[in-house]
């Protein structure tokens, strides 16, 4: 089964930037839709961007439009979040996710593979 680790998170200020990078192995099959979940303290998990494997279809929510970009390196099977003119509200638990199969790759996908999770907080 797919595992996924992220790295990249860290403590910023607002308007800074950072990368999160999330290694796939197991497997890594062409259908798949990989995804950048987050959760703060007290709120609900929600979908911050998508994207599929095969030809790299993104999705975002409306809060990182324009500042998050989810982006795959197919040959390394790396999937990366660069986060940019980052605000406190974007502090949180980051979590990448995947899902051989789906109807649909968005945020609402259903994912079944998780990683650890990376904080990301800015200040």
């Amino acid at each position: 089964h797919v595992q996924l680790v992220e790295s990249g998170g860290g403590s910023v200020q607002a308007g800074g930037s950072l990368r999160l990078s999330c290694v796939v192995s197991g497997y890594a099959y062409s259908s798949m839709c990989m995804g950048w979940l987050r959760q703060a303290p007290g709120k609900e998990r929600e979908g911050v961007a998508s994207i599929t494997y095969y030809d790299s279809t993104t999705n975002y929510a409306d809060s990182v439009k324009g500042r998050f970009t989810i982006s795959i390196d197919n040959t390394k099977d790396i999937v990366y979040l660069q986060m940019n003119s980052l605000k406190p509200e974007d502090t949180a638990m980051y979590y990448c996710a995947a899902v051989a199969v789906a109807p649909r790759c968005d945020l609402f996908t259903n994912f079944n593979g998780w990683g650890q999770g990376t904080q990301v907080t800015v200040s």
